[in-house]
């Protein structure tokens, strides 16, 4: 036990020791109704906030707080392990903060594939329970042509029993088979706006370039 608890306490297993227990209690003042599961959920992808980015890892469908909760516990098992069979042998010093770090970024890196994959396995339930601002990303397939009040239904790619609304605007209405991705919810009238697939990776494609320039101290964007 006393190990157990210095292993956990220790770093890198203490960054999850805290990050747990914060998303332990979380999730008892959502058990509450105290707190929403939507905590993080934008009503637009527009922006760096959280929600945005875990859609872009391939979060899309399931809400932000049940991604991040399932991503950290799988990083920390992952940690966990390296600890119990490898840092903890090594006599590491003060050597142990930067391959704690390395350990930490390594084991993010293997969680985030296997947490998306088992996120979008659990998709279709959260489709049917949970709020809808957490269908912001998916790709939808139009089913039929906008009417007069310029709205149209569409259906999941990969849940065709789940239908929404799709509202469009005068100079991008959504026409039948076209291929969209939700990417605003209009609360009042629970419906979405949405792109056409192709344009949605093209911007985020130009976004990660533009992301990648800054970051490398790149070349200036041109006018």
């Amino acid at each position: 036990m006393a190990t157990v608890l210095q292993s956990a306490l220790s770093f890198p297993l203490v960054v999850f020791t805290v990050l747990l227990a914060l998303v332990m209690l979380y999730w008892l003042l959502v058990a509450l109704r105290l707190v929403s599961v939507e905590l993080f959920e934008h009503d637009s992808l527009k922006g760096d906030h959280l929600a945005s980015t875990l859609v872009a890892l391939g979060f899309a469908g399931v809400p932000a707080s049940f991604s991040l909760t399932v991503l950290l516990g799988l990083a920390s098992v992952i940690t966990l392990a390296v600890e119990f069979v490898v840092l903890r042998w090594l006599p590491l010093g003060l050597f142990r903060i930067p391959v704690g770090v390395a350990v930490l970024w390594g084991a993010f890196v293997l969680a985030s594939p296997l947490a998306a994959s088992l996120c979008h396995r659990l998709h279709r339930w959260f489709h049917r329970h949970s709020p809808r601002r957490c269908l912001l990303g998916e790709t939808v397939v139009v089913s039929e042509n906008p009417g007069e009040d310029g709205c149209a239904m569409a259906t999941l790619t990969d849940d065709p029993e789940c239908r929404v609304r799709l509202h469009g605007k005068a100079d991008a209405m959504p026409a039948r088979g076209e291929r969209r991705v939700l990417v605003k919810y209009l609360a009042g009238e629970g419906s979405y706006r949405s792109v056409l697939q192709r344009d949605y990776l093209e911007a985020r494609t130009r976004l990660s370039r533009l992301r990648g320039r800054r970051r490398g101290g790149g070349e200036a964007v041109p006018h």
